[in-house]
């Protein structure tokens, strides 16, 4: 096992999904050990875990819902046996139902609430109590809380909330030398994304931005990278990686 003062470590929770996969194998390329969380696909999350190991990295999965926090704090530690400590906290985890306001089911609202912000506040409260000096935060909000699509309504108020809580808890680390930012990503070919939407409606989302293309997973991916390495100076801040949509 590598000299655990040298390698910095990462944990990616939802990392067995669209852009979770492309952020794991991104900082395994640059060197940082990863920890894969999953909360229900454990299939998926080996894969990310075999793609980063066979390209020469490190990585190991643990699991968990990100709401319950004995299961989380359960997952960091198993994190900390493995690898000696984490240094990167990127929570893409997350869930959406579109629908109107008028019109939403609320236990669809209750669940993104409980996923996207007790989840967030879950994995923020444990990557606060254990991330070591110098290390990074990173949550992941959506493009969609300045875009105000028809629709999204709910699920813009809970990564409103995400915002929120990111921007609040960086300045709660002062003195720490730990960055707490949030990515925005705008319209990107993942699951999540494609659910429910026919061709017509993803054409015009990617001729909509200045860059006439959907984002990809990897596009993300650079987005966290910089955070999680050299972006030292960034802190406090939602980065929105849309390709100029907004």
């Amino acid at each position: 096992m590598n000299d655990h003062t040298t390698t910095r470590v990462a944990l990616v929770t939802g990392g067995s999904g669209g852009i979770g996969r492309a952020v794991a194998e991104r900082l395994a390329g640059d060197g940082i050990a990863v920890a894969v969380h999953y909360a229900g696909n454990r299939a998926r999350a080996d894969e990310t875990v075999t793609a980063v190991t066979s390209a020469g990295g490190r990585a190991i999965a643990v699991s968990g819902d990100v709401a319950d926090e004995h299961a989380m704090s359960a997952a960091f530690e198993a994190v900390e046996r493995e690898f000696g400590g984490i240094d990167v906290v990127v929570n893409t985890a997350g869930v959406m139902h579109l629908a109107p306001i008028a019109t939403l089911d609320l236990d669809e609202l209750d669940r993104m609430h409980r996923t996207n912000i007790r989840g967030t506040f879950v994995v923020s409260q444990q990557a606060a109590r254990r991330v070591r000096a110098g290390g990074a935060i990173i949550n992941f909000s959506t493009s969609v809380t300045r875009l105000s699509f028809p629709t999204y309504g709910a699920y813009a108020a809970s990564k409103g909330a995400v915002e929120a809580m990111t921007l609040v808890l960086a300045r709660e680390l002062r003195g720490r030398d730990i960055t707490v930012n949030a990515v925005a990503p705008g319209p990107t070919p993942t699951p999540l994304f494609l659910q429910g939407k026919d061709q017509a409606t993803i054409d015009n989302l990617a001729k909509a931005a200045p860059l006439e293309r959907l984002g990809a997973p990897q596009d993300i991916a650079e987005v966290v990278a910089f955070l999680a390495g050299p972006a030292r100076w960034i802190n406090g801040q939602v980065l929105y990686a849309n390709g100029g949509l907004v």
